[in-house]
């Protein structure tokens, strides 16, 4: 009897999982107390991305997942099947990687994405709120730390905002900085409560030196204070907000303001519709936090593998649908 044949061809989600594992930088080395982790910090961010794949966000269903598909449990470093409640705190514990991968990626991407010989090395930032899941908790009752008899399946770490564009949001926020030139592409990526200013997230990171600092950063009123203006002046580049635009329509300042519209705003829309994700995907600052930022991540690699394979640098989403549906190669 033949015992000879071909196996059978891994399916698009197994693809996405060995092209992530490529841009997968090891972070350094830092002595831990306690006993020894069984599972890698890598596996549970590449299951954070398994998971934006398949629109997959409760422990127990990934658990699930990975004891009924032997060979992704393999490709994503799993000698075994980990247990609910460590599913549930190693993804809240993910987030703060999750952010260095992307931070990583975006040098990566700013050595190898270069703008034209007529454009500067230029990114805009921006910030996005992202509605908690759950009912609305309100103000007073916040205050008095008292949710009402009637009111479940709050979370409860989420926090009230509000913008010009869509008024008063429970939830947290997602800061982000783009490539401009020559196509959107995520650099830098922090997730934080609802709570927290954009221009706050934006000077800590330029103080801890985590931020990519490009020739011009394009930012609109709430990243314009003077101190904010002079900080990354002091990093090398200029940050450019309708502040230091001047009120002639036709200067040239204005035409380069406009690009952050038509970038940072993109990029925000392109990433929700590739993976699906407008709202927060589950409750908790930490947990959600690791599977937007792990969009993010996903979004970057896909995007850079098309640059250096010389494919359309926006074929992002369809890739990320034939992984959910698990077609084959």
């Amino acid at each position: 009897m033949a015992t000879n044949h071909t196996p059978a061809s891994p399916d698009a989600l197994l693809r996405i999982v060995e092209q992530v594992k490529e841009y997968y930088v090891e972070p350094l080395s830092s002595s831990q107390r306690g006993r020894p982790r069984t599972f890698s910090g890598r596996a549970f961010l590449l299951l954070a991305v398994v998971g934006v794949v398949l629109r997959t966000f409760k422990p127990q269903e990934l658990c699930t997942l990975l004891t009924k598909d032997g060979r992704l449990r393999e490709r994503l470093g799993f000698s075994r099947v980990p247990h609910r409640r460590t599913v549930e705190r190693r993804l809240n514990a993910t987030l703060p990687e999750a952010e260095a991968q992307v931070a990583v990626l975006g040098q990566q991407v700013l050595e190898e994405v270069t703008p034209g010989p007529d454009e500067p090395q230029a990114s805009a930032i921006d910030g996005r709120m992202y509605q908690a899941q759950g009912p609305l908790w309100h103000k007073r009752d916040r205050e008095q730390a008292r949710i009402p008899a009637r009111l479940r399946n709050v979370d409860i770490e989420s926090a009230w905002s509000k913008s010009g564009y869509r008024g008063w949001v429970q939830g947290y926020r997602l800061i982000l900085q783009g490539l401009v030139f020559p196509a959107p592409v995520p650099l830098f990526a922090r997730w934080c409560p609802n709570s927290v200013g954009e221009s706050t997230v934006l000077a800590e990171a330029l103080v801890a030196d985590q931020f990519p600092v490009t020739e011009l950063l394009l930012g609109d009123s709430t990243f314009g204070g003077a101190d904010l203006v002079a900080l990354y002046a002091q990093q090398g580049g200029w940050l450019l907000t309708p502040q230091q635009v001047p009120s002639s329509p036709d200067s040239w300042p204005q035409d380069l303001y406009a690009y952050r519209r038509e970038t940072i705003e993109l990029l925000f829309q392109r990433i929700i519709q590739a993976c699906d994700l407008k709202a927060c995907p589950t409750k908790g600052l930490a947990r959600t936090g690791t599977f937007v930022i792990a969009s993010v991540w996903l979004y970057q690699v896909l995007f850079l593998n098309n640059h250096r394979q010389h494919r359309p640098l926006a074929h992002i989403k369809e890739m990320i649908d034939e992984g959910r549906w698990r077609i084959a190669a």
